[in-house]
């Protein structure tokens, strides 16, 4: 039987939800305009006023958002109410070294919980449950949100943060853990690491998986699920928007649930901007009609998905997303973590080498790998071994810094990285994604 943590919400007619979103809408867009110097800049240059948004057909009037505008408006310039009225922050990692810093009020936080415990339920969760949530703690939203979420729920919830696996499985075992909370890569690994332990699915607990912040397949989905002997969830969320508990699966698996009493879907071309329609496939635009303090309008995420009314066999009547299909930037999800190829430039110019390099992705037993070739001048290029290994390993250091992941670096002869004539190819993503 499937289970509502919302059913009110979750299963809310359309024209109602509609009706709520209008009313929501109406009020952040006033909410913004008048406590946003950046956001009300950004509409006076297009000309529109609060006063012209008077439901969710004049959403298209507003002005997009894009990273880009929360990098120059760091930190504060976003921010929607009184900094006393916040109580904290959460970050993504940022491109050239600035991030993208989201505030939170206590009402913010509550809510954000809330869609996370919607998700939980979906999954089966219940307050029988033992969650286990190895999403990384600290800035990152994963581990944060789903364990307020496991909280509302009334989970017994193990904040293991990532890492020390034989730990986790040790956890996992002692407390019979039913329900894991990472990313699927880190839960492929733990299947492996249960294998080499000697264990089997029979040895532990969990029924259910809640895995997100990173693409995977339907082949890892089913290998996840095997070696762990679970269902596993997908669940989708950004840093800008509050983090994972945007969208997330129900039984069905056949999409994501968006949270539409809390954010406004749209699908656009990401050339032109023009606002698709249904079963179109674009780029994914958000507006969180609830948010207090980061509330963002029309907020680009360069996702590309489709939306779907299709009914679902759950009861939802929620829109769904299907998996994110790529992306309309140069942005690379390794692990979990935001990688784009402006920020190993940016390293390599500051260590002293020429912006020519190679990035090559790929996925080795279900973890995501990442290669930079770099190539060495004339006068860098030394025959001795030790020298290049010395300079691989400080460069490798470099990147860590920078990216918050390890790389394996090559450093190459000088003109062995093939020239182009049009633009330049950076970057080989040998994973198998969709």
């Amino acid at each position: 039987m499937e289970r509502y943590w919302n059913p009110e919400i979750e299963c809310m007619p359309h024209e109602d939800m509609i009706m709520l979103q209008n009313e929501r809408l109406v009020a952040q867009v006033k909410h913004v305009y008048e406590n946003v110097p950046y956001y009300r800049d950004l509409m006076d240059k297009k000309g529109v006023t609060p006063t012209d948004i008077q439901s969710i057909d004049d959403l298209h009037k507003l002005p997009f958002l894009t990273k880009n505008d929360l990098r120059e408006a760091y930190p504060y310039g976003l921010l929607a109410k009184p900094l006393a009225d916040c109580v904290r922050i959460q970050s993504t990692s940022g491109t050239t070294g600035k991030r993208v810093v989201a505030f939170y009020t206590r009402h913010d936080i509550d809510l954000w919980e809330d869609c996370c415990a919607r998700a939980i339920t979906a999954a089966g969760g219940t307050n029988e449950d033992v969650c286990q949530v190895a999403y990384g703690y600290g800035l990152f939203t994963g581990g944060p949100g789903l364990n307020g979420g496991s909280h509302k729920v009334g989970c017994l919830t193990l904040p293991m943060s990532s890492g020390n696996t034989e730990r986790q499985i040790q956890f996992m075992r002692d407390l019979n853990a039913t329900i894991l909370c990472c990313t699927p890569s880190y839960a492929a690994y733990i299947g492996e690491t249960l294998h080499d332990m000697g264990l089997t699915p029979d040895d532990i607990s969990l029924k259910a998986g809640i895995f997100g912040a990173e693409p995977w397949t339907e082949e890892m989905r089913r290998e996840i699920e095997k070696s762990l002997g679970i269902k596993a969830y997908d669940i989708y969320g950004l840093t800008e928007t509050s983090g994972p508990g945007v969208a997330f699966e129900c039984s069905a698996q056949t999409g994501m649930h968006i949270n539409e009493d809390h954010f406004i879907a749209e699908i656009i071309d990401p050339n032109t901007g023009e606002v698709l329609p249904e079963g179109a496939k674009g780029e994914l635009v958000f507006t969180s009609i609830t948010k207090e303090a980061f509330p963002l309008l029309r907020y680009r995420t360069r996702d590309i998905c489709v939306l779907t009314r299709e009914k679902c066999s759950c009861g939802r009547t929620l829109v769904k997303m299907c998996k994110p299909m790529g992306r309309s930037d140069d942005m690379l999800i390794i692990r979990g973590v935001n990688v784009f190829p402006s920020q190993i430039e940016t390293v390599l110019i500051e260590q002293g080498y020429a912006p020519n390099y190679l990035i090559e992705v790929d996925r080795v037993n279900n973890s995501d790998t990442l290669d930079i070739s770099v190539e060495l001048s004339a006068e860098q290029f030394s025959d001795t071994v030790k020298d290049i290994q010395r300079a691989e390993k400080e460069l490798a250091g470099a990147m860590k810094t920078m990216l918050g992941i390890n790389p394996k670096i090559h450093l190459v002869s000088p003109k062995t990285i093939a020239r182009s004539e049009g633009k330049a190819v950076r970057v080989i993503d040998k994973r198998k994604l969709h």
